[in-house]
């Protein structure tokens, strides 16, 4: 499948910069009908489809997430003169439900956002929301005061405030020879 998607990008930025180019259209064609195969499971000839790039299309190598692991977490990080502060949106997620911490100078958000109502799939429409456990670790630009953190969940944005350590002034120390 990623053999098809590169090609098919290929061709469709030539068919874009030459509309007439008509082999371009033709083959992303035959591509969107190999494509289509193989998400049904079977190739052109109706056998049996598989991904001759030797990944897998699912679990740990592929693209579709294993059921055990975790979404990650949209974050925006900027900085005034006195912190660095991390805004993330995290709506349907109880503030006990949040875990931060930091390690050296890693700060970790991770949590759990749990479905309220079970639907069946048949039901569905359209399903874009991510339900299930998420994190985000961030390498900290700068020192901080672990003892002023704070971080406040309000009307589903999570925002996390990390008050930058005075910076020592770099000393000069002059070698004396004896």
């Amino acid at each position: 499948m990623r053999k098809l998607f590169k090609r098919f990008s290929g061709l469709a930025g030539r068919a874009q910069s030459d509309p007439l180019d008509e082999s371009a259209s033709e083959e992303i064609s035959a591509i969107q009908a190999l494509a289509e195969a193989e998400a049904g499971g079977q190739d052109d000839n109706g056998n049996e489809a598989a991904d001759d790039d030797g990944e897998e299309e699912n679990g740990e190598n592929g693209w579709i997430p294993a059921e055990d692991e975790e979404g990650q977490l949209s974050i925006d990080v900027y900085q005034t003169n006195e912190a660095i502060v991390v805004k993330s949106t995290i709506a349907g997620v109880k503030p006990e439900d949040i875990d931060i911490s930091i390690n050296n100078d890693m700060l970790t958000i991770r949590g759990k956002r749990m479905e309220q109502n079970e639907i069946p799939e048949e039901s569905y429409l359209y399903k874009e929301c991510y339900w299930g456990s998420f994190s985000r670790s961030i390498i900290l630009p700068v020192e901080i005061v672990n003892e002023r953190i704070e971080a406040i969940l309000e009307n589903g944005v999570l925002t996390v405030i990390l008050p930058k350590a005075k910076v020592a002034k770099p000393i000069s120390i002059r070698v004396r020879e004896r």
